[in-house]
């Protein structure tokens, strides 16, 4: 256990020990943090404002908003989701409200400002509107979805994007030369097992520092020089896991890519996004709704045999569960991406429900009213109507709609699988009408 003492002063984690301090050290985000960069400039001048930094594990966040309070020349304080209360929340709020008053300012960072629910978050929404303070708020959340849309307004969002390859790769030989992680070693290393750190660590920073000191503290030694094998790498990166949220923003991606897949009848894409969310632990359930609901938004009519297929597969989860359950998923989303495709219910729905926000007032035709009572009889109540069943092929021109909407058309079918069949029919019908509602005004 020689290669221990090597790192019995350092028990810090090597990406501790290697986080920046300014700007200059800065690893990755050059869209926000180039020189010539709104982030960049406002930093520097000391003119930090409100502000959320969203994006993905390792990127920085925090990072950043350390060297934000190393360079700046107010308060800084750090909130925890976990620790901090309502009461301890408003202690510091009202010293900072103090201390605005006599022309100091404080920074309150809190990290993963997803965690604090809507009490918590509600605290600092009037010293922010008032000036009392800064807040920079952590996230990996969409804070779309995870922040006060009244917070969320009067901060700027900045986008951080996981690390390129190319940044980990620096990352990773900067770790192993400087003194303050692997400098005072000798390690033998090639590019192409820095290269495979890299696209392990998928963009974390965090990530690829981690495991980058799992394997040097693994690797054997000879004659001073630290070996790092093929096989250390494999066996420190033998598990990669998935960087996916059931909660968080990969989940809608995730959940976008494969809708948007089948829509483009594109099967390989489709099953390559559900394997996606289901080796991650997706609930299989949560799949199942969102391909029924596919079957009838994206398809329709032009293939009715997929809301079936799809029904069946949301059965099958329930019946049997994970794993044995993907194969029917698999079936449902293979069917629906090469059925033919219409989106005329969807459109016409949504027509119709702009129709009907707008006309909630307008009555109903007496003629479809029921008669309940001798009063609704007297008032003409259902006076007129016609029994379909009564009539020669089972239809009638009876004006179902009301009359400020009785040219409406909703449902336009396409020309795409069965709906080409429906749309002739619905062609007939309507000429039929239009022709019997003539004869009976003539």
């Amino acid at each position: 256990m020689e290669q221990l003492s090597l790192f019995e002063n350092e028990n810090e984690p090597l990406a501790s020990r290697l986080r920046p301090e300014n700007l200059e050290e800065f690893v990755g985000q050059r869209h926000l943090l180039g020189k010539d960069k709104i982030l960049y400039r406002l930093i520097e001048n000391d003119r930090v404002p409100s502000m959320i930094f969203w994006g993905p594990p390792g990127v920085g966040k925090t990072t950043l908003a350390r060297i934000i309070a190393h360079q700046t020349s107010a308060r800084f304080i750090t909130f925890s989701a976990v620790t901090s209360g309502i009461k301890d929340i408003r202690n510091v709020m009202q010293e900072a409200k103090v201390a605005h008053m006599q022309g100091a300012k404080t920074i309150i960072f809190v990290d993963e400002i997803h965690r604090f629910n809507k009490a918590q978050q509600d605290a600092f929404l009037p010293y922010v509107e008032n000036g009392s303070i800064t807040l920079i708020g952590a996230t990996t959340e969409n804070p779309s979805f995870e922040v006060n849309s009244a917070l969320l307004s009067r901060c700027k969002v900045f986008v951080l994007k996981p690390l390129s390859e190319e940044d980990l790769v620096d990352l990773i030989k900067n770790a192993l030369h400087s003194p303050k992680g692997f400098g005072n070693l000798t390690t033998d290393i090639t590019d192409d097992m820095i290269r495979a750190i890299a696209q392990f660590a998928n963009g974390d920073a965090r990530s690829a520092l981690t495991t980058l000191e799992m394997i040097i503290l693994n690797a054997p030694e000879e004659n001073g020089v630290i070996h790092v094998t093929k096989d250390n790498i494999i066996q420190s990166t033998s598990k990669k896991f998935l960087l996916y949220d059931k909660q968080g923003e990969e989940h809608y991606n995730l959940i976008s890519a494969l809708h948007k897949s089948m829509r483009n009848s594109d099967p390989d894409a489709a099953i390559y996004y559900l394997a996606r969310m289901l080796e991650a632990g997706e609930d299989p359930i949560y799949i199942a709704r969102r391909v029924t609901r596919f079957a009838s938004e994206d398809i329709g009519l032009a293939e009715p045999k997929a809301l079936e297929i799809c029904v069946a597969a949301y059965q099958a989860c329930h019946f049997i569960g994970m794993p044995e359950c993907t194969v029917h998923l698999t079936e449902a989303v293979t069917f629906c991406a090469l059925a033919p495709k219409s989106n005329a219910l969807y459109l016409a729905y949504n027509q119709a429900a702009m129709d009907a926000n707008k006309t909630m007032a307008e009555p109903v035709p007496l003629v479809l009213r029921n008669a309940e009572t001798k009063l609704m009889k007297d008032l003409r109540y259902g006076e007129g109507y016609q029994y379909a069943h009564d009539a020669p092929n089972a239809i009638t021109a009876m004006q179902c709609l009301p009359d400020s909407l009785k040219d409406r058309t909703y449902y336009q079918p396409t020309n795409y699988g069965l709906e080409k069949r429906y749309k002739e029919k619905l062609k007939t019908i309507k000429e039929w009408k239009k022709a019997h509602q003539e004869d009976d005004n003539d």
